[in-house]
């Protein structure tokens, strides 16, 4: 009871503190219920999927390095992990799933035969948690995958059965959303690519825009699911072209009023995803991200609260945007405690929009405006030392999670319980 009560004071300070610059410390608490992040499954088992039970899935630039002990090798285990990262998050979450980690019962389901009763029993678990579900097609790990090209393959059969799993796929994100009575948002991503130079780049990209095209014809409420496209700068084995570079997927995006998922691991180490989403917004209604940690390339190491990641919650913050985009998480770090992982990862995307939200945003607009660049550096300093912390730890308070450190002795009491026995 003493720490709570010394959190609350704290949080009073704070909140004094805030005020002076003009921000309402309650108002931001309110506006956290917006930031709503889609946890994505493959960091439970360093994506593998039940295809086939036990498998480590490679291909399409796709490695999780390392081999911490008690990953998840099964639906319940994998549930069971989820329902324990949900314990400990504060705010509301969602579950992001792939198409390889259908309940296929032990029978082997090859991706164009994929249908909703495959996925019934997670639907029916989020219902459970009441949380929303996304959706992606898995077009990578597959021998129809080995040649390095699948939606934008020249092989027709091939193609045919890419993109026969994308239907499939987005008639079940359809009845995903419909079910649970929230969009279900399904992302495109293949890991289409040449090693060496090409010659014939633009027939892989006409192939790939006729493939997207046949599968977008079948029109679904947007009320049960929103496609997303998303590029990629290069891939490993895909190192000279990406068939789905960022060029081509904002202009189908664009012109078939698709969202544009912007993953910052996805493209050149000295390009700012942040700097991205007001660009992309002058042209689409809403956008998806990939949040992650790239360390020189797409490595997707367990994201912390950098600067990279500041801007993009801030540029969305600025520009009321947090209703348009669409978040989620995508890194696959098998050498610590992935439940640790989720942990961090995830409490640190929601750190970066909450400073976001504490910053007084209207008035240091005021200021640009009128040409008052020292006073708005002055302030945006300034609030690097305010004590965003003790918000943080009275939000955590609120939403009756662990709050600090404490989530470390919960995951580690259920490694050793749990995990350990695996």
């Amino acid at each position: 009871m003493h720490r709570n009560k010394l959190i609350e004071k704290s949080y009073d300070i704070a909140k004094e503190q805030y005020a002076e610059l003009g921000v309402d410390t309650d108002q931001v608490l309110k506006e956290m219920e917006k930031v709503v992040i889609s946890l994505h499954c493959w960091q439970t088992d360093d994506v593998g999927g039940f295809e086939t039970p036990g498998a480590e899935l490679s291909g399409g630039g796709i490695q999780a390095t390392g081999n911490y002990p008690g990953k998840a090798t099964s639906i319940a285990e994998m549930r069971a992990d989820l329902e324990k990262v949900l314990s400990l998050l504060p705010g509301d979450q969602r579950l992001n799933l792939h198409a390889i980690y259908g309940d296929f019962a032990g029978e082997k389901v090859d991706r164009d035969q994929i249908e909703v009763k495959h996925f019934q029993s997670w639907i029916d678990w989020c219902k459970k948690e009441n949380i929303g579900m996304d959706f992606n097609p898995t077009f990578f790990s597959h021998p129809s995958a080995d040649s390095g090209f699948t939606l934008s393959s020249k092989d027709e059969g091939v193609r045919q059965f890419w993109l026969e799993h994308l239907k499939r796929c987005r008639a079940i994100s359809a009845e995903i959303g419909k079910q649970l009575g929230s969009p279900c948002v399904h992302n495109i991503w293949i890991p289409d690519g040449s090693k060496d130079s090409p010659i014939d780049r633009n027939g892989h990209r006409a192939i790939l825009k006729k493939s997207l095209d046949e599968a977008m014809s079948i029109d679904y409420p947007k009320a049960q699911i929103k496609d997303a496209v998303e590029s990629k700068l290069f891939g490993i084995g895909a190192e000279s072209m990406t068939v789905g570079s960022h060029d081509f997927y904002l202009g189908y995006a664009i012109s078939r009023n698709k969202l544009i998922c912007l993953d910052n691991g996805h493209f050149h180490p000295t390009e700012q995803v942040g700097d991205k989403i007001s660009a992309c917004m002058q042209f689409l209604d809403e956008v998806l991200l990939h949040v992650t940690r790239p360390v020189r390339w797409d490595s997707d190491h367990v994201v912390i609260l950098n600067d990279d990641v500041q801007l993009i919650a801030s540029e969305i913050v600025r520009n009321n945007f947090l209703e348009r985009v669409k978040i989620g998480l995508d890194f696959f770090d098998a050498s610590i405690n992935r439940i640790g992982a989720y942990v961090i990862g995830t409490r640190a995307t929601q750190k970066a929009f909450m400073i976001a939200l504490l910053e007084p945003t209207s008035k240091l607009i005021e200021m640009e405006e009128a040409g008052q660049n020292f006073e708005r550096l002055a302030i945006l300093e300034e609030l690097k030392t305010k004590p965003f912390g003790a918000v943080w730890d009275y939000y955590c308070l609120q939403q009756k999670v662990p709050v600090g450190l404490d989530f470390i002795s919960e995951i580690q009491q259920y490694e050793k319980q749990v995990l350990t026995k695996r």
